[in-house]
């Protein structure tokens, strides 16, 4: 249980949030603007398709959670999704961004089912990756560590696909309205995705057992979860936080295709073939890069001063920023980008809090209830996540049409002002939420020692 984990081990789990992260990512900041662009749906429409299908694929967590924690090989109970559902993850991918010759109610069913997919797909290799945390080490500042590898290497794929996927979709298809050149995209960070979830399998080990051998009772795991009383704030916060970064990124794209007046790009040379980035994808870049600023800074400030104070202020900070940024207007292009650098380093912060914290909570389930389902727990996570993804990106589409948004138009000055809104006041009140939910957070530093001391004692001697 206290075995040093290897920088190769980090390394390797690392790769795996860097895998999801580059389909989230680009889920996050491109799929509303594909499906009204270039898929040719209405925003509204969208925004109802991602309320329907996100509801769905949070409940359906909590089930990949179940699964997981009753799943019994050679190679533990997480680790085998890692290797069975890359390549489904990979191919789903590709087809959500394929665009059928069909009439407008054909391609919302098509949009329907394959974005329904794409989520329970995603789920079912996420959630056991994220538990895959709770049982690598009972270290807390292993877990630390390890969660900041995570979100390092996380924020290094969306880095990637952020900084490539406009390059790329150009240069297959010629602009960003083509359909050849968004599939060939995907198709390429697909086989991408596939060898970094292969690699976090061969890379990783599980090493914690539960006090308990047997806990296959679900209505009692139901029953310690009901009762975790830090799992239902971080539940909290974590939606509130996810609401933040969603509309921010769902609006990122609009901001400056209809907002911001700027003809800057920055031209560079990959494999002897000429890209050029335009100031959206800038603008993304950047707040991938201070999104890994960040959690490279939280550790050590949460080794510090502890995980909820640094949680607190990082929110804190991120919902003043982001109400100032409503101020700036179309040509203080520097403005809002440095003030993209501050806040995202704010984000930054908060993410490798909070999955440390969900595999504290679980230590907390265990050492109140005796029992430990560490996949349920985690799966709150993925539920968080997707919860607030599905608030903000159900809204930024019904925000959308009500402020008048038409595809590929000039804009009426309302639907500019929504975009605004939708880029600075919005995600300011839900950064709020997420600071008033991690005040009531229980689980202080000297607490979690005392329950890591005394699980430790438990399962020395069980074992």
């Amino acid at each position: 249980m206290h075995d040093k984990i290897s920088l190769k081990e980090k390394v390797g789990y690392g790769l795996g949030d860097a895998a999801s992260s580059m389909f989230w990512k680009i889920f996050s900041m491109y799929l509303l603007f594909f499906y009204t662009d270039v898929f040719g749906l209405a925003p509204a429409v969208v925004g109802t398709m991602f309320l329907i299908t996100r509801i769905w694929d949070s409940c359906f967590d909590p089930i990949v959670g179940i699964l997981a924690d009753r799943t019994k090989s050679k190679w533990g109970k997480f680790r085998p999704y890692l290797l069975w559902v890359a390549i489904p993850f990979a191919v789903i991918g590709v087809l959500t961004f394929y665009t059928p010759d069909f009439d407008e109610k054909g391609k919302i069913i098509y949009a329907y089912v394959t974005y329904s997919l794409m989520m329970m797909i995603y789920s079912l290799i996420n959630v056991p990756y994220a538990s895959l945390l709770g049982v690598m080490s009972s270290d807390r500042k292993e877990r630390n560590t390890l969660s900041s590898y995570r979100m390092v290497f996380a924020f290094g794929g969306s880095l990637l696909a952020l900084w490539l996927i406009e390059p790329l979709v150009n240069y297959f298809g010629g602009n960003l309205n083509s359909k050849t050149g968004w599939l060939a995209t995907i198709a390429v960070f697909g086989l991408i995705t596939t060898i970094f979830f292969w690699a976090c399998f061969l890379f990783t080990k599980e090493r914690i057992k539960p006090i308990e051998n047997e806990q296959n009772n679900l209505k009692e795991d139901l029953k310690d979860l009901w009762k975790n009383r830090p799992w239902w704030i971080l539940l909290g916060a974590g939606i509130g936080a996810l609401v933040f970064n969603s509309i921010r990124d769902g609006a990122a794209v609009y901001y400056f295709k209809y907002y911001v007046s700027s003809a800057v790009n920055f031209d560079f040379s990959l494999f002897g073939t000429d890209f050029h980035m335009t100031p959206t994808s800038i603008y993304l870049v950047l707040g991938q890069a201070a999104n890994i600023i960040g959690v490279i800074i939280a550790t050590p400030i949460a080794n510090k001063i502890g995980k909820k104070k640094t949680f607190f202020g990082a929110m804190a900070v991120a919902t003043i920023l982001s109400l100032i940024f409503y101020l700036f207007g179309k040509e203080d292009v520097m403005l809002i980008m440095s003030f993209q650098v501050l806040i995202s380093i704010c984000a930054g912060c908060i993410f490798p809090l909070i999955w440390s914290m969900y595999a504290d909570s679980a230590d907390y389930s265990e050492w109140k209830q005796g029992r430990r389902a560490t996949g349920l727990v985690f799966s709150a996570s993925s539920m968080s996540q997707k919860f607030g993804w599905t608030i903000g990106g159900a809204g930024a589409g019904w925000l959308l049409g009500y402020y008048g948004f038409q595809a590929n138009v000039e804009q009426t000055a309302t639907a500019q002002n929504g975009i605004q809104l939708m880029l600075s006041i919005l995600p300011a009140i839900a950064a709020a939420v997420s600071v008033a939910f991690i005040l009531f957070y229980p689980l202080s530093e000297e607490k979690l020692q005392i329950i890591e001391q005394d699980l430790n004692e438990k399962r020395n001697q069980n074992h």
